[in-house]
């Protein structure tokens, strides 16, 4: 689970996120295509955007985060079902996950837990979205954000350990919330 801290940065900041992360993204259309049609969750989904995509293309979706002025938001777009709570409350069976930019606040003892659980939660053969930023260690940024990073070969082998095959990679370099650019990886996997 994302620490307090973090939590109380995007409660404060959600309108300025919902901004941020209005763009069309094509790791989401490659994902929606790989999956073709079924049930998704939108883990740790922020306002929302992604979840109301989703639902505009004719998938069942559940969105969830811990922060209520997020799920607030996300609850807003038509076809989402939105609901409170942490990468610790997955439940439900799902065609496909997409935790993008969600799981980089989950400390790093926690990730094997959080992917079992991700896996767990997936039919089988499901499809598996996750979006990290690349580098060491974990830090705040300057707004009070905690962030694990992870490299290239930790995240794969992590979702490897869970049970993934990986058959999807993207990378790129943003700036963020904070105002800094940072590397970022998308996986996508198959469970």
């Amino acid at each position: 689970m994302s620490d307090k801290a973090t939590l109380d940065v995007y409660a404060a900041k959600a309108a300025d996120y919902a901004i941020m992360t209005d763009y069309d993204d094509p790791q989401l259309s490659d994902f929606m295509v790989a999956l073709g049609t079924g049930r998704v969750l939108d883990l740790g989904c922020g306002p929302g955007r992604a979840a109301g995509r989703i639902a505009r293309a004719g998938f069942d979706v559940t969105a969830m985060d811990a922060v209520p002025e997020m799920v607030a938001m996300a609850a807003r777009h038509p076809g989402v079902t939105a609901r409170l709570g942490t990468f610790d409350d997955i439940s439900g069976t799902y065609d496909g996950i997409w935790a993008n930019f969600s799981l980089l606040h989950a400390p790093r003892a926690d990730m094997p837990r959080h992917l079992s659980a991700i896996k767990a939660a997936l039919r089988p053969g499901g499809l598996f979205h996750i979006g990290m930023k690349l580098g060491t260690g974990a830090a705040r940024d300057s707004i009070g954000r905690l962030y694990t990073y992870y490299s290239e070969p930790e995240l794969a082998r992590l979702l490897t350990d869970a049970g993934f095959s990986i058959d999807a990679r993207a990378y790129g370099r943003d700036k963020g919330l904070d105002g800094t650019y940072a590397d970022w990886l998308c996986l996508r996997a198959h469970g």
